[in-house]
């Protein structure tokens, strides 16, 4: 029997249809499962969704069915759903993009069975201008996301030489993330090269274990240091959002002593989080990305030796 209910999310009349339908069949997470989640982690997810222009993943049928990525907000939307329209990379096309600004926002995207939660690096009001920098480290296999925090490692050192503070996150499977807050005037003209340049540094450095480029026969057994993310056209999974995998997995954030513990035991399963890992650790410790709303840092000038490393 199809579950269906109606619900009054702060002052907003939701109707949420198939609760019972399952998402995630090797465990029997359901779509009711997916808006307890995203309803109970929204404190801490709210303020990285806040503003920003959202691309919605959409898995009407599960993990194992098919999927599409949704720009366009949909028009069925309810009136108090807010929208901001975006020039995209089509010539003077405008796309409006739904922005989450509050949980039944929140509840209504979940229950458009919206898995996954793509986010610009740009607040709707100013796309030109990212708060922070990416770096999405992404292994070829055999590599992992040990061999990926090997190299996270790697880049924080850089970060650090050039007083930039970072934080990690899994990526809800074999990636791992780095971020740079910034929040302070630059645009993706200043930090699409400064990224780019330092991938090719540590490419240069460790040709053994990084790549730069994208091309799929230069990555086998390495690490990609993807610094194309950071691009006004682009979107990178969202701090706390769910993974569409076998089960249902979070992109999390770690401390990066927590990171150097599973690299130094090469234990990749320190390294997984559920939900329930993430309701408790959001619970004990907070939001450990917080800094990315808050931490302001000015893009440095890279030193001539490095640029040309």
């Amino acid at each position: 029997m199809k579950q269906a209910l109606e619900v009054e999310v702060e002052g907003r009349r939701l109707k949420l249809s198939n609760l019972d339908k399952v998402m995630y069949p090797a465990v029997g997470f359901t779509k009711g499962h997916v808006v307890d989640y995203y309803s109970r982690i929204s404190p801490v997810l709210l303020p990285h969704l806040r503003d920003r222009p959202l691309t919605l993943k959409r898995y009407p049928d599960g993990v194992e069915g098919e999927y599409f990525y949704e720009k366009q907000c949909p028009s069925h939307r309810p009136e108090w759903v807010r929208t901001a329209p975006i020039v995209g990379e089509r010539k003077g096309k405008v796309v409006n993009y739904c922005v989450v600004d509050d949980l039944p926002t929140l509840v209504w995207t979940s229950n458009l069975a919206d898995l996954e939660l793509h986010t610009s690096l740009s607040l709707a009001d100013d796309i030109m201008r990212p708060t922070a920098m990416v770096f999405d480290l992404d292994p070829g296999p055999p590599a992992g996301i040990i061999e990926s925090v090997e190299v996270a490692f790697i880049l924080r050192g850089l970060l650090d030489e050039l007083g930039l503070e970072s934080f990690a996150k899994t990526s809800g499977g074999k990636g791992f993330q780095v971020y740079v807050p910034l929040n302070t005037p630059v645009t993706y003209d200043d930090t699409k090269p400064f990224s780019h340049t330092l991938a090719k540094l540590i490419e240069h450095r460790f040709p053994e274990l990084v790549v730069s480029s994208q091309k799929k026969e230069l990555r086998k057994g390495k690490v990609l240091v993807d610094w194309s993310q950071n691009d006004e056209h682009k979107t990178t999974v969202c701090v706390y959002s769910l993974r569409a995998r076998e089960r249902p997995t979070v992109s999390t954030p770690v401390h990066w002593e927590e990171a150097d513990s599973a690299l130094k035991k090469k234990d990749p399963d320190r390294l997984v989080f559920g939900p329930e890992d993430v309701f408790e650790r959001s619970e004990r410790e907070g939001d450990l990305f917080e800094p990315l709303v808050t931490l302001e840092q000015k893009l440095p000038s890279l030193p001539v030796a490095s640029a040309r490393s």
